[in-house]
């Protein structure tokens, strides 16, 4: 059963007995101080890695060395050695219930053994070591992703006994703990670590219980290179529309569509990797929404320059024909007389029958002015409607179409500019 092997001063023919000795009348159903208070079980951890930290599932994997102590006085033997016996000897001794309450999956490593460690101390201390690797789950605030800041635990439960019968602790406090320092993973660092002992209450009892917190900060500088920029060149691309001639239909348009579509696409591929949860509008969603509104507010601000040019054009085109109008009008010896209003209104005069048009218009001017009397209140309310709606219509009008693009070259750039000192500031400070 044992290989050929000495064992300080015991050599194998006195280590067989010897472990036949403290097996023999060894019930591994019963805990150590069965009915003479708690036992106290020394834990401490090694973290050999972190495999994957997973966002859409809110868990991490992880591989850990679980070391367990504590002192079982029917294993007491003479001398001062301790005596490392095969892990299938497990079966044959008590050992605790440990889990963890987090895990989602967990396996124990079995290659080329199962890998388990026991150690059995001359004055009856036993150390119980395990590979571990467990998927845990850790509830994650995405809020401020990618420039968040997660706090994981690592919790390990007795299962079945109480803190009647053991009481759990960390056998050198936070020191317990190793490898979260030389830990490297690709998108976190590791922050800072500690541990605490606390008590699990469950409808059948009070449990003992240790916690490791750990805190992992995300390393932002993957996101930036690979979606701030890319999302601040676009926007940056849809100003060159603001140098081009408004006249140049084609290329104004091509340079808004195409921005507008690499935009969506972009938020599209920063979205595949995230939880699709209602609940978390995240940091990058916002930068990319504030991105996408700077984009086609550029190409609604074509939009709106090339109708007011077109309107311009139309206003220009009518005051040449009536400038035509009039010449042609000259040449005939009569005179176009045009309102402001209703500029395509005019009334010829000839030198012939002027008089009898001036009569005419003194007899309907007579006649008129009782109703224009009697309507004066009326006139008075409907004319004011008239000029302040006037008033507000010339708010609208733009006298040279041009002047839009030319404050868009500098409002754009500047409101981009205050809304990312305010976004970072926010984001990074608060």
């Amino acid at each position: 059963m044992f290989p050929s092997n000495h064992w300080g001063e015991w050599n194998d023919s006195q280590l067989q007995p010897t472990i036949q000795k403290l097996m023999k009348g060894y019930n591994r159903y019963l805990r150590p101080n069965f009915n003479a208070g708690p036992v106290e079980i020394g834990m401490s951890l090694d973290i050999a890695s972190i495999d994957a930290i997973s966002e859409i599932n809110m868990d991490y994997t992880a591989t850990i060395f679980l070391r367990q102590r504590w002192r079982d006085s029917r294993l007491v033997f003479p001398g001062n050695e301790s005596v490392s016996v095969d892990g299938r000897l497990v079966s044959l001794l008590w050992i605790p219930d440990t889990f963890i309450p987090d895990s989602k999956r967990s396996f124990l490593h079995d290659v080329t053994v199962e890998n388990r460690l026991i150690r059995i101390f001359s004055n009856g201390t036993v150390l119980y070591a395990l590979r571990i690797t467990a998927t845990i789950a850790c509830n994650m605030d995405l809020t401020k992703y990618p420039m968040d800041r997660q706090v994981c635990t690592l919790q390990l439960e007795s299962w079945g006994y109480n803190l009647q019968d053991v009481v759990f602790y960390w056998t050198r406090g936070n020191d317990s703990v190793k490898g979260l320092d030389t830990l490297r993973l690709a998108q976190y660092s590791v922050e800072s670590y500690y541990t605490s002992v606390t008590e699990a209450v469950y409808e059948t009892g009070q449990y003992p219980k240790l916690v490791l917190h750990f805190a992992l900060r995300r390393n932002v500088l993957f996101f930036i290179l690979e979606t701030y920029v890319p999302s601040i060149l676009l926007v940056v691309l849809s100003w060159v529309s603001f140098w081009i001639s408004q006249s140049s239909v084609p290329a104004r348009t091509c340079i808004g569509v195409t921005t507008v579509l690499t935009m969506t696409t972009l938020m599209m591929g920063a979205r595949t990797s995230l939880p699709n949860a209602n609940c978390f509008i995240k940091a990058i969603d916002v930068y990319l929404g504030i991105c996408f509104t700077f984009i086609f507010g550029a190409l609604l601000e074509y939009a709106c320059a090339h109708f007011y040019t077109l309107q311009h054009q139309t206003i220009e085109d009518l005051h040449r024909d009536l400038l035509r109008e009039f010449n042609e009008a000259n040449g005939n010896g009569s005179i176009p007389i045009v309102s402001s209003t209703q500029p395509k209104q005019s009334m010829e005069m000839s030198p012939t029958a002027e008089e009898p048009r001036v009569k005419s218009a003194s007899n309907d001017t007579q006649s008129q002015a009782g109703s224009k009397e009697k309507a004066a209140g009326q006139g008075c309310s409907l004319s004011s409607v008239k000029d302040a709606s006037r008033r507000a219509v010339s708010i609208f009008i733009v006298e040279n179409p041009h002047n839009i693009d030319r404050h868009a070259r500098t409002v754009f750039p500047t409101a981009f500019l205050f809304v990312n000192i305010f976004y970072w500031l926010y984001y990074l400070f608060l």
